[in-house]
């Protein structure tokens, strides 16, 4: 790495987001991590449940490998994370407090988008700048870095995991067709209550499989070997992909 390159990186990680960085990982405790034998000792792509904030909070402070995390765009960008995070994080809450928390998401918004761009993350849109995620995720992976992706939405699987939204999958088509190489896929499940981290055996790009059919194909897997690494645990919370009560939150079975 050039000494350019080398300022740079360390001007993107001042001190501030270093100090708030220790804080939350002395906070956030320790990790116990199970079936780590399983993730490659080479760029892939881990897959997990997102298990709200423990999912990105487990990728950015515990991820043992050197990574980068995708996290949605808005969090970046302060035009549009005001209305993300009162969507996204409170959108369950009582109309009539949602003035409230409109006002909460412009407060807290300026350290939400300082926090997302510091961390090892690489913004994800889905209008005409996808092309710049799979750019920066193209370059990631050159670099030695493994790609960590929460690809839930708001429609449920079953009680463990959601649906997946499937365009990730296509990361390995594009590096196949730059490097030659069929990048593996690891299903990693977070059991936030139990503090563990569960890893199971990846699934590779066939790169002879259409895409379509290879989107469903590796998708089905991932969420079907994430629910059974959970029901392999002791009986736990689930902690879900939506912000709701917690009363509401499932139990593994």
């Amino acid at each position: 790495m050039s000494k350019k390159k080398k300022k740079t990186q360390k001007k993107r990680k001042g001190l501030f987001f270093r100090f708030i960085r220790r804080i939350a990982n002395f906070f956030y405790g320790k990790r116990k991590f199970v079936g780590i034998e399983n993730i490659p000792q080479k760029p892939c792509i881990v897959v997990g449940n997102h298990a709200q904030l423990n999912g990105p909070l487990t990728a950015e402070l515990k991820y043992p490998y050197k990574k980068q995390t995708w996290c949605v765009g808005a969090l970046m960008n302060m035009k549009e994370a005001p209305a993300y995070a009162l969507r996204d994080f409170w959108g369950y809450k009582p109309k009539k407090s949602q003035w409230f928390y409109k006002i909460l998401a412009y407060i807290v918004s300026p350290l939400l988008v300082y926090l997302h761009k510091n961390a090892d993350t690489i913004p994800v849109y889905k209008d005409n700048r996808a092309l710049a995620t799979f750019k920066k995720t193209g370059r990631a992976l050159k670099e030695g870095n493994q790609i960590i992706v929460f690809p839930e939405f708001h429609k449920p699987f079953n009680e463990i995991v959601n649906e997946f939204q499937d365009k990730f999958v296509d990361v390995a088509r594009l590096h196949f067709k730059d490097t030659g190489e069929e990048l593996e896929f690891v299903p990693m499940y977070i059991a936030a209550k139990l503090n563990t981290v569960v890893f199971g055996k990846p699934i590779k790009y066939d790169h002879e499989m259409p895409i379509l059919e290879q989107r469903k194909v590796i998708c089905d897997y991932l969420k079907q070997q994430i629910t059974a690494m959970a029901k392999e645990l002791p009986v736990h919370t689930v902690i879900p992909y939506a912000n709701i009560p917690k009363k509401q939150y499932p139990k593994s079975k």
